[in-house]
């Protein structure tokens, strides 16, 4: 008999402590030591959303997700537009609705 894993707790984006790095132009959390990031570029009052990276030891628990969350509602406080770049935000901004006015 194999031993039982509990599966990996689902993540909120109030369990994470992201971050906004304008220096580096990423919004990023560490999850258990490891690095998770959003990379973008803003040219005007656009934000081009390049890349969205978990590790894969990570996915599967919401954290992606919730970064991109994180930089939608930064975006929306700072009146800026998205361009998804990013297939994941792509598909994520498909599918919540309430995303889509800040479609660049």
């Amino acid at each position: 008999m194999f031993p039982m894993t509990s599966p990996r707790p689902h993540l909120r984006a109030t369990d994470l402590k992201i971050h906004h790095d304008p220096a580096r132009s990423c919004f990023e959390c560490d999850v258990d030591g490891l690095r998770c990031v959003i990379d973008y570029r803003l040219i005007g009052s656009v934000m081009h959303i390049d890349h969205t990276e978990v590790p894969p030891a990570l996915e599967g628990r919401g954290i992606a997700a919730a970064l991109v969350r994180f930089a939608l509602v930064h975006a929306r406080g700072h009146g800026l537009k998205i361009n998804p770049l990013c297939s994941y935000v792509r598909v994520y901004m498909h599918r919540h609705a309430d995303t889509q006015d800040l479609r660049a």
